[in-house]
């Protein structure tokens, strides 16, 4: 099963999304945090991808590799080597968080690691880099396994998704906002697009209900992001971990069917106490 026909699965349940992977156990973006996702049996991890002054693509989130990597340096001003060569702090860095022996990895080395295991969904920060992603999947020939999203805003961006996504044999994911005055001119774009799935943010959940009709009948799945930097309508996961039923529960019931988590171990547990 490739990841499209994962998420059009009508069938499965809740997919979790292993958000820069185990990065409790092992520095975020590493080899390691992501090779625990995928032992742990999840279906999706996320990461972080930057381009190096040389057209590498390394795993960072961040615009510098001061909090992970201790250098106040920005990646796209190094080269491939020297990125490789960095070692990573523990966890979520940061000066309190000692250096590991894991290395900056490379999405080719990610690609291989991953391939035929996990899904991915691949957070690229610089929009333009994703044509060099994309070149870089279907090449290792991994690109059924991975995603990609970009903001749908605008005519402009849908023209840009159309001409430099679409084309390709890969998954596509919106990124939606219903809670914005220009709420209905997304839901428009989005109705003429019709991707497999799409992010959105909401301040209510009432909200989801513009989603409804063709977008839902034609099979569209819903991701919500419950990291607590980036929650909606206080679906946090720190509030999931006290009342899950009032956060991932009526995400669910509401008919969100994909949740990105810093808790992946307590949702998983969450959804197993659902299906008994």
């Amino acid at each position: 099963m490739n990841y499209r026909e994962f998420i059009a699965d009508p069938a499965r349940d809740c997919a979790i999304v292993a958000h820069r992977g185990f990065w409790r156990d092992a520095p975020e973006n590493s080899l390691l945090a992501i090779e625990r996702v995928i032992d742990a049996g999840y279906e999706v991890v996320e990461i972080d991808i930057r381009r190096s002054a040389d057209g590498g693509l390394f795993l960072l989130h961040d615009e510098t590799l001061e909090r992970m990597a201790g250098l106040d340096a920005a990646p796209e001003n190094l080269s491939s080597q020297q990125l490789s060569v960095l070692a990573l702090r523990n966890r979520d860095g940061g000066a309190e968080n000692a250096f590991t022996g894991e290395k900056l990895p490379s999405l080719a080395e990610v690609f291989e690691l991953t391939r035929g295991r996990i899904f991915l969904h691949l957070d690229v920060k610089d929009r333009d880099v994703i044509p060099d992603v994309i070149a870089c999947a279907k090449a290792m020939e991994v690109q059924r396994q991975v995603d990609f999203w970009a903001s749908l805003k605008t005519e402009k961006d849908l023209a840009w998704i159309r001409e430099t996504i679409i084309p390709h044999d890969v998954l596509f994911m919106a990124k939606t906002r219903l809670n914005v005055p220009s709420a209905a001119a997304q839901i428009a774009l989005l109705s003429e697009l019709s991707p497999s799935v799409c992010e959105i943010y909401f301040d209510r959940l009432e909200e989801l209900a513009a989603l409804d009709g063709a977008l839902r009948e034609n099979g569209m799945a819903l991701w919500v992001n419950t990291l607590d930097s980036v929650a909606c309508a206080g679906f946090t996961d720190t509030a999931a971990l006290m009342d899950p039923d009032a956060v991932w529960g009526r995400l669910i019931n509401a008919g969100i069917s994909v949740i990105q988590t810093d808790e992946a171990a307590a949702l998983q547990s969450y959804l197993a106490a659902r299906r008994a």
